[in-house]
């Protein structure tokens, strides 16, 4: 029985410990907004939109080496003094995140 009991506890824990610490990318603008957005040709590939966010980057002066989309931010690969370091940014505004 306690056993029972113990495997109980330790599965509340678990559920109730918090998950590994990820960034929060999500649209945090506030208000009303709309969009009009008319395409030709075919969607961008994940490899177009990596290399597009890649770029984006470099003009605003983060030395990157590598991006891609992550868990709804950017995850890139940026050169620092250190060593390379893995650095989250919002997809929509460019800005690093914690």
């Amino acid at each position: 029985m306690s056993k029972r009991i113990t495997m109980s506890v330790l599965a509340v824990l678990l559920a109730a410990a918090p998950a590994v610490a990820a960034p929060i990318c999500s649209d945090s603008r506030q208000g009303l907004y709309t969009s009009f957005s008319v395409e030709f040709g075919a969607p961008y590939t994940e490899q177009e939109m990596n290399e597009l966010d890649l770029k984006r980057l470099k003009q605003l002066g983060v030395d990157a080496t590598d991006v891609e989309r992550w868990s709804g931010c950017l995850r890139a690969y940026v050169r620092t003094p250190n060593g390379i370091e893995m650095q989250f940014y919002d997809p929509n505004t460019f800005q690093r995140v914690q």
